[in-house]
């Protein structure tokens, strides 16, 4: 019995599995079996599964893990701070865009007080103060992620650092600009506030003084007409016409400093001739006298901005012609369109020179300045009377043209103002 033990027990020490443990670089392991001699050796080999992961896979595990979740982190804040960059992007654009829009604005109101741009100074601090926010922000994403042991990408958030100080330079560039815009259009509207004042104070002080005139000045001959610009639309008219006359005087004081040539200070035309009667001193010419489109120069100097007293005799009777400055006679002469009487029925004009009767005038031929005591006789007056006038010892009215506020009509802005006319000569003296 106990030898057929001690058997048994040798054949099952044959037949047992001795397991060599091996592994290969796929992590799996052999299994080494011993056989009799006269079995087969070619059968399969059964493979084990690993019950079990050693210490070193489980901490490589972990280390993939971990850079696993830091990875998808990191990956998160670039998209986060894309989408800062974009946004900052687009604040900057719309900011620009605000400042362009207000610019435009205040162009298109330059004659209007100009708007406050107080608001839109607010938006642009709004946007700075979201833009620090946001700032501040991801300095706490910094300071979350360093305590819990990730990275964070410094180049990113030095390029939003650097991409924000850029754009809080830029909007307190556009602020100074707005607040000089502000300041400069507000001179100028006070600018032109004053202009405007002052021309309306003209204005009003004119039409008080029309209003208070009324029926006319003080004495109906002390008032003189202003014509301050060279254009062909000033001018005053007489209301009456002159009546067939075989020879005239004609008086009058003006005043002009305009260069060259004082232009025409009065005309007289009738249907078929515009130039009846014209003193005119157009361009660099001397003064002139046509009768009947004839013409006579005269030597007189009347440009030197100061009161003079002028006379102009004619007579049919071999064309005589004197002319007066100041009661003094400068020169005369004959033949200026003799035995041609003036025609009747015409148009007396003063300060313009007429191509058609009545109008077509020459803004170029237009007298500069103010005019006077306009009198017209149908007489050669003798030379004492010229004198008297001249030097204001005795005044006569015209018998044909006599100067008084009633027949006298001023247009296109020339004006009526009062005048003593004498105490005017002497300050200019």
């Amino acid at each position: 019995m106990l030898h057929l033990l001690a058997g048994l027990l040798c054949i099952y020490a044959l037949t047992c599995v001795k397991v060599v443990y091996g592994q290969n670089e796929k992590g799996e392991r052999f299994l080494c079996t011993a056989v009799p001699i006269d079995k087969d050796t070619s059968c399969p080999v059964q493979s084990l599964p690993v019950q079990s992961a050693s210490l070193q896979e489980e901490e490589l595990r972990n280390t993939v893990m971990q850079l696993r979740e830091t990875i998808l982190q990191q990956k998160e804040t670039i998209v986060n701070q894309l989408g800062t960059i974009k946004e900052l992007t687009s604040k900057l654009s719309r900011c620009e865009s605000d400042s362009e829009m207000f610019r435009k604005m205040n162009k298109d109101t330059m004659d209007d007080v100009p708007k406050d741009p107080n608001d839109t100074i607010d938006v642009l601090g709004k946007t700075m103060q979201s833009l620090k926010d946001r700032l501040e922000n991801l300095e706490q994403q910094q300071m979350r992620a360093n305590i819990s042991g990730a990275s964070f990408p410094n180049e990113l958030r030095n390029l939003l650092q650097r991409r924000l100080e850029d754009l809080e330079n830029q909007l307190l560039k556009k602020v100074n600009e707005l607040e000089e815009e502000k300041s400069q259009l507000y001179n100028e509207t006070v600018a032109h506030r004053q202009r405007t004042d002052s021309t309306l104070n003209s204005l009003m002080n004119r039409i008080s003084e029309l209003e208070k005139g009324g029926a006319g000045f003080k004495s109906p001959e002390n008032f003189k007409i202003s014509l301050p610009l060279r254009t062909n639309y000033l001018f005053g008219q007489v209301k009456k016409s002159l009546p067939e006359m075989y020879a005239f005087t004609i008086c009058m004081w003006l005043k002009s400093g305009s260069s060259p040539g004082i232009g025409t200070p009065f005309s007289y035309g009738v249907p078929g001739q515009a130039n009846e009667i014209v003193l005119i001193e157009w361009g660099h010419n001397p003064i002139e006298l046509l009768i009947n489109d004839k013409v006579a120069q005269l030597p007189l100097s009347l440009s030197d901005g100061r009161w003079h007293h002028v006379c102009i005799t004619w007579t049919t009777r071999d064309g005589l012609w004197e002319a007066y400055q100041d009661g003094q006679r400068l020169g005369s002469g004959e033949n200026l369109a003799p035995w041609h009487p003036i025609k009747p029925g015409g148009v007396l004009i003063l300060g313009q020179e007429q191509d058609v009767v009545g109008g077509r005038f020459d803004a170029t031929q237009a007298f500069v300045g103010e005019l006077s005591h306009f009198n017209v006789w149908d007489r050669v007056l003798r030379s004492t009377d010229i004198i008297a006038m001249s030097n204001c010892s005795s005044y006569m009215p015209g018998n044909v043209v006599a100067w008084t506020d009633s027949n006298i009509e001023v247009f296109g802005g020339a004006s009526k103002w009062p005048l003593e006319l004498c105490e005017d000569r002497l300050f200019d003296n």
